[in-house]
């Protein structure tokens, strides 16, 4: 039986249901489960019923996918809670299949002529797959799909310096990244898909702490059968410069000849973006000490900020662990409950019906709230930003709406985000 909200991913191919691996909880399912599972689904499809979720007698939830009619993954999670509900597992399949894409490449997932070496090559996507499964997260982008960014105070010297050597090395495609959050990125890598970006970022946390590498990857939606070589280059520890290009320029030469001059200047200013990555944002935009933890999306362009260390806390406040996990349910309690969906479902699968209001009430609500023993949670959207913050227990509740639009008023005109 899975742990409490131990959540564990099973990949399958969709025509005979061979097992292609196993990822997640340290226990893994037995077998004869494994094919239970299978079999329940390959049944109802038998019957011409399409089986998307389940929820079982003793608190779990399953859910199940197919992608491109040659490989079903399924999520089986030990406790059902919004946290570990249909949005977060509905998202977690549609990650985890596209990192597949981003290693493999469409081609090789949707052709499988030999199934034991597809296991193999699998492999070589364990160690990001199991960054979205991390229950520790520090970011919110495998959630939200939506690019986690650095608000560093002097954007624009980085933005130049990152398109003049993206200019040097002849691509198109570059970023500077803190410990995964964007900093700055050229105009085309701000178009690829904000899904594609949030990968790529995940992609660099795992790539360890050499100097530099040179990567074949696959972009899912813009590239998925054309591989890409993303070079990495470390510039401090957890600050890193990327570029997407073809056959050049080589590895070395950029390394050698560019790195060093476009960057070594700017080594000041990267020593303080690298302090900010926990804030998120510069010290000089000051919050209340009573947000707990923030989460702001931009709707406009598919970009947030977020943080657990928003202003020092109060004595007593939750862990910044424990903050994350509150900060993903409660944006998986309003966009599910309030706030319009981001997605379309499958053909056929019918979403959790929203709150109902009172007869005759026809808007969309614009803001909400929910007070608990830990915290309480007021989120805000307008037609640009949503906004989710948890404040302090001691917050009267009158107090969180004014609290909320103080808050994303300064972060707005302090930042321009």
């Amino acid at each position: 039986m899975l742990q409490a909200g131990a959540v564990q991913l099973l990949c399958l191919t969709a025509s005979s249901g061979v097992p292609l691996f196993c990822r997640g909880a340290s226990k893994q399912l037995p077998f004869s489960v494994i094919g239970s599972l299978n079999g329940v689904h390959m049944f109802a499809g038998g019957q011409g019923v399409q089986l998307f979720n389940c929820d079982t007698d003793r608190g779990g939830r399953v859910l199940w996918k197919v992608f491109h009619d040659s490989v079903m993954l399924i999520a089986v999670t030990g406790q059902r809670s919004d946290a570990c509900g249909n949005l977060q597992l509905r998202r977690l399949l549609d990650n985890v299949w596209n990192c597949m894409v981003l290693v493999l490449g469409l081609e090789e997932l949707t052709n499988v002529r030999n199934v034991e070496r597809l296991k193999r090559e699998l492999r070589s996507c364990y160690q990001l797959i199991d960054t979205f499964l991390d229950v520790g997260k520090d970011w919110m982008g495998d959630l939200t799909h939506c690019v986690e960014c650095l608000l560093p105070a002097q954007p624009a010297v980085l933005q130049d310096t990152l398109n003049a050597f993206a200019q040097a090395a002849e691509s198109d495609f570059g970023c500077l990244l803190v410990h995964g959050k964007m900093v700055v990125a050229t105009d085309k890598w701000w178009r690829l898909a904000p899904q594609e970006v949030v990968l790529l970022a995940a992609l660099v946390r795992t790539l360890g702490g050499s100097a530099c590498c040179d990567c074949p990857i696959f972009l899912p939606q813009g590239s998925p059968t054309v591989p890409h070589r993303l070079l990495r280059f470390q510039l401090l520890p957890g600050v890193n410069v990327c570029m997407l290009c073809g056959p050049t320029p080589t590895l070395q030469s950029v390394e050698g000849e560019l790195v060093v001059r476009f960057w070594r200047p700017l080594v000041d200013m990267l020593h303080g973006c690298q302090a900010l990555h926990q804030r998120c944002f510069p010290g000089s935009v000051g919050l209340h000490r009573d947000v707990l933890a923030l989460l702001l999306i931009n709707r406009e362009s598919s970009r947030a900020v977020s943080s657990v260390h928003p202003a020092p806390s109060a004595p007593g406040a939750p862990s910044p662990i424990r903050r994350w996990e509150l900060l993903r349910l409660l944006f998986t309690f309003a966009t599910t409950r309030y706030f319009s969906q981001t997605e379309a479902p499958q053909k056929g699968e019918q979403l959790p019906p929203p709150e109902e209001f009172a007869p005759g009430f026809s808007d969309q609500p614009q803001q909400c709230y929910l007070v608990t023993d830990e915290c309480k949670f007021f989120a805000l959207q307008t037609p640009q930003h949503q906004l989710y913050i948890l404040t302090a227990v001691s917050v009267p509740t009158f107090a969180l709406r004014p609290l909320a639009t103080r808050t994303l008023s300064t972060l707005t005109d302090s930042t321009g985000f």
